[in-house]
C-alpha cells in the first residue's frame, strides 16, 4: 500500500470515532444554551413575582419543601414559611435585580439544573433613581443630594427541579450579604 493511502487508510476509523464526539459536543453546548435562557427565564419569573408581591406566582414556582438557606437568617424549610418571610420582610421593602453577566447555569442529572449568581437589592424611597427601576414598579426616589440607603448584593445558588413538564425551586443558599 502506498504512504499516502496508508495514512487514509489509518485516518478513517479515528474519523469514525471523532465525528460522534464532536456531534455529542455540539448538542450538549446546544443544550446548555438551551438550559441557560430557561433557567434565565425562570430567574426573571421569580423575582418579578417577589418583587410585585404576587403570591400566587411565587406558590406555582416554589416547591412545598423548600428549603432556604441565608447566611444572615439562617434555615427556612416550606413553601409557607418562604412566602410569609417574603411577605414580612422583602415585599414592598426592597427590589432585586439580577447582576448582568453574572449567572452561571449547570444540569444535574434526571432532575434540573443549579443557578449560581449576583443579586442586587434596591430600596424604593431610599436611593436615587437606577437604570430599569421604574420597570420594577420603584416610583420614590431621594431628591439629589439626599443621603440613601447603600444598594445591597449577595451570592446566591438555586436549585431547579424539573418534573412532570415543570419547572420548581427546591433548594436556595443565599450568601456573603
Amino acid at each position: 500500500m502506498r504512504p499516502l493511502l496508508r495514512k487514509a487508510a489509518l485516518a478513517l476509523p479515528l474519523l469514525a470515532i471523532a465525528a460522534p464526539l464532536c456531534a455529542q459536543s455540539d448538542k450538549s453546548t446546544l443544550d446548555k444554551g438551551a438550559l441557560y435562557q430557561t433557567v434565565l427565564s425562570l430567574d426573571q419569573q421569580l423575582f418579578d413575582a417577589a418583587n410585585r408581591c404576587d403570591y400566587e406566582k411565587l406558590t406555582s414556582m416554589v416547591d412545598e419543601n423548600l428549603e432556604f438557606y441565608h447566611d444572615k437568617a439562617g434555615l427556612m424549610v416550606g413553601r409557607k414559611t418562604f412566602l410569609e418571610s417574603i411577605k414580612n420582610n422583602t415585599c414592598h421593602v426592597m427590589i432585586r435585580e439580577l447582576v448582568p453577566g453574572s449567572m452561571e447555569v449547570y444540569p444535574i442529572k434526571n432532575y434540573g439544573a443549579m443557578q449560581f449568581a449576583t443579586h442586587r437589592f434596591h430600596h424604593p424611597g431610599h436611593e436615587k433613581e437606577f437604570p430599569g427601576a421604574r420597570d420594577l414598579g420603584m416610583t420614590i426616589f431621594l431628591p439629589p443630594g439626599a443621603q440613601e440607603w447603600p444598594v445591597g448584593e449577595a451570592k446566591f445558588l438555586h436549585i431547579w427541579q424539573l418534573k412532570d413538564g415543570t419547572w420548581k425551586l427546591t433548594r436556595v443558599v443565599s450568601y456573603d450579604h
